[in-house]
């Protein structure tokens, strides 16, 4: 008797400002998938907020034609998790949210999942809302002793009512460059390296567009690197991959849209010391945001010191063909499509876990 395929709901799109990101994870997951082991439900997010169910073929996600295709998933349908759906989509065994950013990778999403009792891929509620808000993550970070810039924080409403208050107090603080940044953001949206006061005034002026919480943090002169977390309750971290921007950081063009002209070196170019603690801290920051499945710890590994900086902790990842996270892990030994096996079973796992711990 043939086994019973696994019914995974890869959900894409999104509202958030890196809806395109999502559209381009979600169509290498797709790809990628074993169709021998799962059946795919595809279920994409309108950057207006609608659901959309999309039987059609994976190469119009990425170009956004799926939205033609896809029939809307009406108020009524909103139980097409569960059996009782008049939707292609009843009895899901596992839901993949491929969304990054506010909306999707904020515990927003997950959210809905826990309430609709489904196995879901990646970090629960509370570990993706800390992993998206940089600043608890932060504040977070600094209770557990994890080395980090130093950083101020600015709410949107009274900064900008006295931008040339808020730059004063940068620059008392600070020497230029500075990175201002989103604090609810990924992938480099919204991010930029201000070299001087009238940049730092747009910079300013461009995260606001993005967010009501607002950072600023000092230069660090170090080496960009990144490590991969996979697991649950004993996770695991990859090998550390090391970037060479092709912009003056690791931009949002440079992470999607170069080419290929931004480099990553695996492993990274970095001393034995500062390899080991960047591995030791990725688990460190994994386990203080209580996160399962995976996350992308970013980390500067400083010049002359040899160092080793906590960035920031990304809980739903870059899934591109060009991503760090899969890159990590295939170098370790995981190929693409196992890896992405043992973040379904994870799943499944954490499921079942909280299923039993309720019936005890």
């Amino acid at each position: 008797m043939k086994e019973k395929k696994t019914r995974v709901a890869v959900i894409f799109g999104g509202q958030s400002g890196e809806h395109e990101v999502s559209l381009m994870s979600s169509t290498s997951i797709i790809k990628a998938l074993d169709k021998e082991k799962y059946d795919i439900i595809k279920i994409g997010i309108t950057r207006q907020g609608f659901w959309k169910y999309y039987p059609g073929p994976v190469e119009n996600i990425i170009t956004g034609e799926w939205e033609k295709e896809a029939i809307p998933i009406e108020e009524s349908d909103y139980n097409f998790m569960s059996a009782g759906s008049r939707m292609p989509t009843e009895n899901i065994d596992v839901a993949f949210p491929v969304l990054h950013g506010p909306m999707g990778e904020d515990g927003t999403i997950q959210g809905l999942f826990e309430l609709a009792g489904l196995a879901y891929v990646g970090c629960g509620v509370l570990s993706s809302a800390l992993g998206m808000d940089k600043v608890y993550a932060k504040d977070l970070f600094d209770r557990v002793g994890l080395k980090q810039a130093e950083y101020m924080v600015f709410m949107r409403k009274e900064m900008l009512g006295d931008l040339g208050t808020a730059i004063d107090r940068v620059e008392k603080r600070f020497e230029y460059p500075v990175f201002v940044k989103p604090a609810n953001l990924g992938s480099s949206v919204g991010i930029t390296k201000a070299h001087n006061r009238e940049e730092l005034k747009e910079a300013l002026e461009l995260a606001a567009k993005y967010d009501r919480k607002i950072i600023v943090e000092e230069f660090i002169d170090g080496h960009e690197v990144e490590c991969s977390v996979l697991g649950n309750d004993d996770p695991k971290a990859s090998v550390v991959g090391q970037i060479i921007p092709s912009d003056e950081f690791y931009s949002y063009h440079a992470k999607y849209f170069d080419d290929g002209k931004s480099g990553l070196i695996i492993p990274a170019e970095i001393s034995e010391r500062a390899t080991q603690r960047v591995r030791e801290m990725a688990v460190e920051a994994f386990k203080a945001i209580d996160g399962s499945g995976l996350a992308r710890v970013d980390f500067f590994v400083h010049r002359k010191t040899d160092e080793v900086y906590i960035n920031e902790i990304n809980t739903m990842p870059g899934f591109t063909k060009i991503s760090m996270y899969p890159k990590l892990w295939e170098a370790a030994g995981l190929p693409y499509s196992r890896l992405l096996d043992s973040l379904i079973e994870l799943a499944l796992e954490r499921r079942a876990e909280k299923v039993n711990t309720a019936l005890v």
